[in-house]
């Protein structure tokens, strides 16, 4: 077990092994094969990415390159196709392929086609290994930039959104969410992750126009208690059903409610306002090491093949109850309070979070205690190849029971 005794040490072992990643993750001949035919394969029964697997389930999407890239790289805007469980899936994926494309200036347009005909065509449970694959995928070969990572949708696609950002939202800058059904997912885990929530007044179907409105109530609710964070934008399109325009490419301004709480109650105005979802995602960069996470457990999905969550671990089995935790880089201190949470989780932390010289203090539901953390190149190897994001990187991990 190999321990470093400086932050400059861990600096240099993060970059080597980062450097082997590439190295050998460039030349996998699945993940070549899967960038050429824009098709991935996953195989629920191993739990493994397989190429041209046929009984594998697999996902299609369509590449567009736009403008240049910035100084990190693209941004990357996955877009997911209306539809749901009807037969013109098809027909909604070919249309999802430009639907945002003269919106954006720079970046990738990635156009994701849905794995089965259901309901939940953008989240079914094979859905989400298979985006975290296609992100690392974009990283490696489309020089994507993982800091600038958004997730939008519409009708069965919104509906995507709110189930898929909820499950992983450390993988998002922001994501975007038209005319599509919250199905009853919790709010939760959208601490760090802001959404722009868009729908017409007069789309009654599953009360949408309801549930939109009604949802961003419940973000509200939650940036009240935590007035940083749940960052979020509502657009109640006046006398609009299910087609609204959320990607005018003109930036020609939109008739909306001023207060969609308000517009609940009748009590709201009307005024003009652009509503070009690229515009909202694009004022935000993600994170990757908040301070503050909120982790609904009762939202993770089973079949994905990383169990992190921002700079927490727990076993996939762990389903049940809520943790918050903070980072305070001042005073070395990890603040956990859980409830309904039964089980042993760990910390992951690294240098640019923590100083190795000292204890860390850990406060788990008001007992506070005083850890040694120990950084190995085992651990930075680990949680690389788990998430193939360099910002991921962890040296060490500090275990909490509760």
């Amino acid at each position: 077990m190999n321990k470093f005794l400086t932050r400059n040490e861990e600096l240099a072992a993060r970059a080597d092994v980062w450097n082997d990643y590439l190295a050998t993750e460039k030349f996998n001949e699945d993940r070549l094969g899967e960038m050429y035919a824009g098709l991935m394969y996953f195989d629920e029964h191993t739990k493994s990415y397989t190429l041209n697997e046929k009984d594998a389930i697999h996902m299609r999407y369509n590449i567009t390159v736009k403008g240049t890239p910035g100084e990190n790289g693209y941004p990357v805007y996955i877009f997911l196709h209306g539809g749901g469980q009807w037969i013109g899936n098809e027909k909604q994926y070919e249309h999802a392929k430009t639907y945002f494309a003269d919106s954006i200036e720079n970046g990738l347009y990635i156009a994701c086609r849905g794995i089965r005909e259901t309901y939940n065509t953008h989240f079914n449970p094979e859905s989400y290994p298979l985006y975290d694959r296609l992100i690392q995928n974009l990283i490696l070969f489309r020089n994507a930039d993982p800091n600038r990572i958004y997730l939008m949708g519409y009708s069965a696609g919104g509906d995507g959104v709110y189930g898929i950002t909820p499950c992983m939202p450390d993988r998002f800058a922001a994501v975007s969410m038209s005319a599509g059904h919250h199905n009853h997912i919790s709010a939760v885990n959208y601490m760090n992750t802001p959404i722009i929530l868009q729908c017409g007044d007069d789309d009654t179907a599953y009360d949408r126009h309801l549930e939109t409105a009604r949802y961003g109530e419940k973000l509200r609710e939650l940036q009240d208690k935590h007035p940083h964070n749940y960052i979020h934008e509502v657009n109640m399109h006046v006398k609009k059903q299910h087609a609204i325009d959320d990607k005018n490419h003109m930036r020609v301004t939109q008739v909306v409610w001023q207060d969609s709480a308000a517009w609940l109650n009748g009590g709201s105005k009307a005024i003009c306002k652009n509503t070009n979802s690229v515009d909202f995602l694009n004022k935000f960069t993600r994170n990757p090491l908040p301070t503050n996470i909120a982790w609904n457990l009762e939202t993770r999905a089973e079949l994905r093949l990383t169990d992190s969550y921002y700079w927490l671990k727990a076993p996939i089995s762990m389903t049940k109850g809520c943790i918050h935790a903070t980072w305070d880089k001042n005073t070395n201190t990890a603040t956990i309070t859980t409830q309904d949470v039964s089980g042993t989780f760990n910390i992951l932390l690294n240098w640019d979070m923590a100083d190795f010289d000292k204890p860390i203090n850990l406060v788990v539901n008001g007992k506070t205690s005083q850890e040694k953390a120990t950084p190995t190149i085992e651990t930075i190897e680990a949680t690389t190849k788990e998430r193939g994001d360099v910002n991921f990187q962890f040296s060490a991990m500090l275990e909490v029971t509760v």
